[in-house]
């Protein structure tokens, strides 16, 4: 999975509520890095929810498949 860091930067105008950049800024936040990095953790849990939803049908089946006929090569498991 990518990080934040492993691309390229751009430039974006965001519109930031003022006190809370005020206090940001008081307290040295970095605004850059943690809007990248609550972006990127935002657009990962969206990607793998969207993921889940279109490969849903698959899933269930395979699920049920294990319930009803066990794990493969269980048989071989040693705990």
């Amino acid at each position: 999975m990518r990080t934040a860091s492993d691309t390229q930067k751009r430039p974006v105008n965001l519109s930031i509520n003022a006190r809370t950049l005020k206090r940001a800024k008081e307290l040295g936040i970095n605004l850059s890095q943690t809007v990248d990095a609550f972006l990127t953790a935002e657009v990962d849990r969206r990607y793998w929810e969207r993921w889940n939803e279109d490969n849903k049908e698959a899933i269930d089946a395979y699920n049920l498949r294990i319930a009803e006929e066990g794990l493969p090569l269980a048989k071989y498991r040693s705990f």
